[in-house]
């Protein structure tokens, strides 16, 4: 402060260091040049030299930019003195919608009609609602059909009539059965004036140049109010008096050109001393430092987390795919598409506060209570937990037991495509949920055997295989019966007694039903007559095997195979690289870590 007081220091170097430092209002008591000053002005947010410097200018981009810094910081005065001086008149027109200043949206709409700017003059009636300005509007226009039906729909009787009169034969016919509503933008809650200003401190530079003389201190605080002062500027005068000027130009023949006077602003009544509007003294202080903006709690979440259903409530889609892809090597997310928006929409809200402001995004904690910390966020709320599970699986028991295959599959699969995105707590529900996938998985190839068996009814031996390789699955013990008991039939009908014997004998170990019972015991009695198969199968309950869950052939113990990193289904290695059919999610043969699903986990 003592260098710019008793020296002359000057230079694009200093500039360019103190910009580069961050203190661009510093730079502005080194520099003269108004072009420099406006930009500093601007990027340090000291709107009152911004428009002294543009006022010496006086150039349409440096006004531009003005208005741009003036709307952001919520200064309309400012704002609406920019736009005049660029004769921005759709830009005025807006403002003066959003502020509510109807009286100078009126006026605006004979400027446009005297300059014969139908569009700006019919837009200006729109922000107002009057009906009968875009009648005479489109019917000035030539648009007669228009003009009508904007008329009778709204009530204008008289000027319809006439309007009918003129169109003869062609009146337009109007719907039926609709009650029209005028369209009227709502009211803006609080019309006019300033946004309300921070309360901030003088810099060091301008508090002290300008206390050193009266002997204050260079920190001393403005304590005239919260909310910043008026401008010294009758702007309501100046822009009525404004107004009147041109109208009366355009009444009076004058011709619309680029060096007439417009706005007519340099006779403006100012006090004596000022030159141009002048800004909030809160405002303008070099002290000045924006609040800044709080971090996102869905970023929060992004960030804390490395489970794929917390990255997916969060919105981080993306992040969710490649966890998925790394643990569980997943590539199909056709299936989790609708999981992952139903996972987003359910961790987040949206409170509505007044009909003119946005929406406040609420985010939705899971455990969150009135005892919980603000300042700790808690994980996101998630659709999905482990209960629903258990629920559907009951419901495809159920489905099963019905016969009800098609809406079994269905129950099962939907299990296996939310199992991924499903978060639990302890180490026992992790356990859980991967046991809960391998039982799913049994069910889900046993199913589409037993689907794809009941299509192939031309081929009784293919239809025998996939019999026999549906009881080799590991259902619950009812399930498996009836299995055996569908297997049993299937063989016997074909006359492949001993595969039949051997099903009626699985079947007798499970200690069925009377009625089963009996069947079973039945079929091993003729086949002990005659213990032989008329045709060969593809299948040998003596060793041991599991089932190709995509070609659906026996992989016998000792065979190469490949498996499914999430759901361990096992395929003939020709399969490697394909989309898993029974999980429809990962590739086979892929690697992956593991599922996580557990906050423990990660620890």
């Amino acid at each position: 402060m003592s260098m710019i007081k008793n020296s002359q220091l000057c230079g694009q170097a200093m500039i360019a260091y103190l910009q580069q430092k961050g203190f661009p209002e510093v730079a502005l008591h080194f520099v003269e040049d108004e072009r420099i000053r406006f930009n500093l002005a601007l990027e340090s947010g000291n709107i009152s030299v911004a428009v002294a410097s543009a006022t010496q200018i006086n150039e349409k981009d440096h006004w531009y930019k003005l208005g741009v810094e003036a709307l952001r910081q919520g200064n309309s005065g400012i704002v609406e003195f920019a736009y005049q001086q660029t004769k921005n008149f759709e830009r005025l027109s807006f403002l003066y919608l959003i502020t509510g200043n109807l009286d100078k949206l009126s006026k605006l709409m004979k400027i446009a009609e005297v300059k014969n700017n139908v569009m700006g003059q019919f837009h200006n009636a729109l922000y107002l609602g009057d009906v009968k300005e875009r009648v005479k509007i489109l019917e000035n226009a030539g648009h007669l059909p228009l003009a009508y039906i904007t008329a009778s729909v709204h009530g204008l009787n008289d000027i319809a009539e006439r309007l009918a009169t003129e169109l003869g034969d062609n009146v337009p016919s109007l719907p039926e059965g609709k009650t029209p509503s005028l369209l009227m933008p709502p009211t803006p809650v609080m019309c006019g004036g300033d946004w309300p200003l921070l309360r901030v401190m003088k810099g060091i530079f301008e508090g002290g140049l300008e206390s050193a003389d009266r002997g204050g201190t260079a920190d001393e605080e403005d304590v005239d109010g919260d909310w910043g002062e008026e401008l010294d500027i009758n702007v309501d005068g100046m822009e009525n008096r404004d107004i009147e000027d041109i109208l009366a130009a355009a009444e009076g023949g004058e011709e619309d050109n680029d060096e007439e006077v417009g706005w007519g602003l340099e006779d403006l009544d100012l006090p004596p001393e000022l030159d141009t509007p002048k800004a909030s003294t809160n405002a303008r202080s070099s002290g000045f430092v924006t609040p800044p903006q709080g971090m996102p709690v869905s970023q929060i979440w992004s960030q804390k987390s490395s489970l794929a259903a917390e990255q997916a409530a969060a919105g981080s889609f993306d992040t969710a795919m490649r966890l998925l892809h790394r643990q569980l090597g997943i590539k199909n997310f056709t299936p989790l598409k609708s999981m992952f928006l139903d996972l987003f929409n359910g961790s987040h809200s949206y409170l509505r506060a007044f009909s003119s402001s946005p929406v406040v995004p609420l985010a939705i904690e899971r455990g969150w209570s009135e005892s919980s910390s603000p300042n700790v966020r808690g994980p996101p709320a998630l659709v999905y937990d482990f209960s629903q599970l258990d629920e559907k699986l009951k419901s495809g028991y159920k489905a099963t037991t019905s016969g009800k295959f098609t809406e079994a599959l269905r129950l099962f699969l939907s299990i296996l495509h939310t199992i991924p995105l499903v978060v639990v707590e302890t180490r026992r529900e992790v356990d859980e949920v991967k046991e809960l996938i391998v039982i799913v998985k049994e069910y889900v190839l046993g199913l589409q055997m037993e689907l794809k068996r009941r299509e192939m009814k031309d081929d009784p031996v293919r239809q025998q295989e996939l019999a026999a390789y549906f009881t080799h699955c590991n259902l619950q013990t009812p399930h498996l019966r009836l299995a055996l008991l569908s297997a049993m039939g299937v063989c016997y009908k074909a006359k492949n007694l001993a595969t039949a014997y051997n099903f009626a004998e699985r079947l007798l170990e499970s200690k069925p039903a009377e009625n089963q019972a009996k069947m079973a015991k039945q079929v091993k009695q003729a086949a002990d007559r005659n213990m032989t198969d008329a045709t060969k199968l593809n299948y040998d309950f003596r060793n041991p095997f599991v089932i190709c869950g995509s070609t659906y052939v026996p992989i016998y113990k000792g065979q190469k195979d490949v498996s499914c990193p999430y759901c361990t289904a096992r395929f003939v290695p020709s399969q490697e690289g394909n989309i898993c059919t029974v999980c429809d999610l990962a590739v086979i043969g892929a690697d992956a870590s593991g599922l996580l699903c557990s906050p423990s986990q990660v620890r």
